[in-house]
């Protein structure tokens, strides 16, 4: 299997569509920050366990991850999730699951690390799927637990997400796309201290 690195080009029109299951959403205005909620563990914790009720043993892993994760931290109120199953292609174990819950597949890029997204019902919420062992999960939970414990990164990605997220951004994708500069920065600082 080939390597395959995070992204960093900006996504293209072409790839949010393909990739996205049903229509395209677009924002077409600045991003909405929120100052830290403290209701935003116990909503992960609320997702958590709807995931592992629906999936059992096929969860696993679950974990919060994403801004709201970092306490003190100012993020879009979205709360990110992510869930290691064996075989995030094999959609048949755990997408039926999720969605007689109400949860609804909206993403799938099976050429960045097989990754499928699923929208809860009524909050809300991203739930990232990616098989075990998956590289960008281990990134996902260094990254975060970089920003838990450094304030001066935490900072820099706070004032960095607030400059992207005063502009104008047809796409949630082209903020996320935005960030990826000093997620690479911080991540590389987050990765040498392991």
């Amino acid at each position: 299997m080939q390597e395959q690195l995070p992204k960093s080009e900006p996504s293209t029109e072409a790839q949010i569509a393909a990739a996205t299951i049903g229509p395209v959403s677009t924002l077409n205005k600045p991003i909405d920050l929120h100052p830290y909620n403290p209701k935003w563990p116990s909503m992960y914790a609320e997702f958590e366990r709807q995931i592992r009720d629906a999936l059992r043993s096929a969860a696993l892993l679950v974990e919060h991850v994403g801004s709201t994760a970092v306490a003190g931290l100012s993020a879009k109120p979205i709360i990110d999730v992510v869930l290691e199953v064996s075989d995030s292609a094999d959609e048949d174990s755990y997408v039926q699951a999720l969605e007689r819950q109400g949860y609804i597949l909206r993403i799938r890029e099976p050429d960045w690390f097989e990754h499928r997204m699923l929208k809860p019902p009524g909050m809300d919420a991203n739930v990232h799927v990616f098989s075990q062992g998956c590289e960008e999960i281990q990134r996902m939970l260094a990254f975060r637990d970089w920003l838990r414990t450094n304030s001066a990164d935490r900072e820099l990605y706070e004032r960095h997400q607030a400059g992207i997220g005063r502009s104008y951004l047809e796409h949630v994708q082209n903020y996320a796309d935005a960030k990826s500069d000093v997620v690479r920065e911080i991540m590389s600082r987050a990765l040498r201290a392991e």
